[in-house]
């Protein structure tokens, strides 16, 4: 029995540490890269969802209050 929590606990630092790089310095600059972010375009999705949450009247993380919940555009 613990040996087999062993080897799982074992198995569990091997996958988190594969995730782990290391990045050279000339790289980093292709890393920072407007076009490499997960979002290319913040303010513009920031901008919808709040649009969104308006609309739809629901629970949002972005908006404050809820809308009419017309779905209009």
């Amino acid at each position: 029995m613990r040996k087999d929590r062993l080897l799982i606990l074992l198995c569990c630092a091997g996958v988190m540490l594969s995730g782990c790089a290391s990045v050279a310095p000339w790289e980093r600059g292709v890393l920072a890269k407007p076009q490499m972010a997960l979002e290319p375009n913040p303010l513009q999705t920031g901008t919808r969802m709040h649009n969104y949450g308006s609309r739809e009247a629901g629970a949002s993380t972005n908006a404050g209050g809820g809308g009419g919940g017309c779905g209009c555009y």
